[in-house]
């Protein structure tokens, strides 16, 4: 190793040491007998960022009680994380249209899902994002359900050794995303079932299972232990959900209900703000907050 990669290297390493309260392991979350009291790590993502610079929008996002970001690309972790702000939830190599369930796309998404995974556990990413894809011309949802359990049972055992979490996201398909296969929880529930690994779980995406579904308490009581990640929006619309706004989830008891669970990781909120984007994200960090 050279004088200018030992540097690199013992700044990585600091800045990850620096990080290690904000990267909370949502695998121990789930498995650790947690005491009453403590609530959840809060995320956001680059869409509240808005005009201003990184550098204002870090500052915002720890006052207001924000730890990580969501969907941000591996190589931009560094960045936020020079700034003080962990990757929640890191990009992964599958397409939201073009995923998992085609036996086509494998080699080459696993051999790039196999990199960032990797990448995530030296830079103290807990999670990486994964998608069904849309449904097939004649596949029906039990051959997709075989398809992408292939493709995730050998990424498992590189999840397991880094310890990070593969989750694939529950979405709607009946008005956001047409066509998306991963679109119901006992869907979801099954393959993560299929595949066996507790480094493959789901991201509950209240906002779309909502609309899918409904019974959203009810719901995550019997399946959370299928659930590594969640999101919030208010339906319909996606937008805020603070108290007055027209829109039908109680999110106080929603998240109540998952903190009974014993749930403590990442909570990413998503709404698309139609107002000052920090003034909503600060009232929703608080609305989703459980003491």
């Amino acid at each position: 190793m050279n004088r200018r990669e030992a540097i690199k290297t013992a700044a990585v390493t600091g800045a990850l040491a620096a990080f290690t309260r904000l990267v909370p392991d949502s695998l121990a979350a789930e498995k650790k007998a947690v005491a009453p009291g403590g609530s959840f790590h809060h995320a956001a993502n680059l869409g509240y960022k808005r005009k201003l610079s990184n550098e204002k929008f870090a500052s915002e996002l720890k006052r207001i009680g924000v730890e990580g970001l969501d969907l941000i690309h591996i190589d931009q972790v560094e960045t936020w994380n020079k700034l003080g702000i962990a990757c929640s939830l890191a990009w992964g190599a599958s397409k939201l249209q073009n995923g998992y369930n085609k036996r086509e796309n494998h080699e080459k998404y696993i051999a790039n899902e196999i990199q960032i995974i990797e990448k995530s556990a030296k830079l103290g990413v807990t999670s990486v994002i994964a998608f069904s894809g849309n449904r097939n011309r004649g596949q029906s949802d039990e051959e997709g359900l075989e398809v992408c359990a292939e493709a995730f049972k050998k990424l498992a055992p590189c999840a397991e050794k880094a310890k990070v979490n593969l989750v694939i996201e529950l979405l709607n398909s009946k008005a956001s995303h047409p066509g998306y296969q991963c679109d119901h929880t006992a869907w979801g529930v099954e393959l993560v079932k299929r595949v066996g690994s507790e480094r493959f779980k789901l991201l509950y995406d209240i906002f779309h299972m909502q609309i899918m579904e409904g019974d959203i308490i009810r719901t995550i009581r019997q399946n959370h232990q299928y659930i590594a990640h969640y999101h919030t929006a208010g339906n319909p619309g996606r937008h805020e959900f603070e108290p007055g706004d027209v829109q039908e989830l109680n999110y106080p008891g929603i998240m109540k209900a998952i903190h009974d669970t014993g749930y403590r990781g990442w909570v990413g909120q998503e709404f698309s703000s139609t107002r000052d984007s920090m003034k909503s994200l600060e009232a929703a960090v608080k609305l989703c907050t459980v003491s």
